[in-house]
């Protein structure tokens, strides 16, 4: 019987930078996936803020 392995792609939350310090109410969060095998280092995505209402940088947290 052959033994189940713990997949590469993980489940992983991007979170706005830019919005911490503004004083908006409000955090804007992305769910998505992301391969431990080929990015073992923390992702950085440019995705839309609806809070700030502009594109802003997103980092992985955990």
């Amino acid at each position: 019987m052959a033994k189940k392995q713990k997949g590469n792609r993980i489940q992983i939350i991007l979170e706005c930078t830019e919005q911490k310090g503004s004083g908006v109410p409000g955090m804007s969060r992305y769910v998505t996936q992301k391969n431990r095998r080929n990015t073992p280092e923390r992702l950085e995505l440019k995705k839309y803020n609806p809070f700030l209402k502009r594109y802003t940088v997103h980092k992985e947290i955990k």
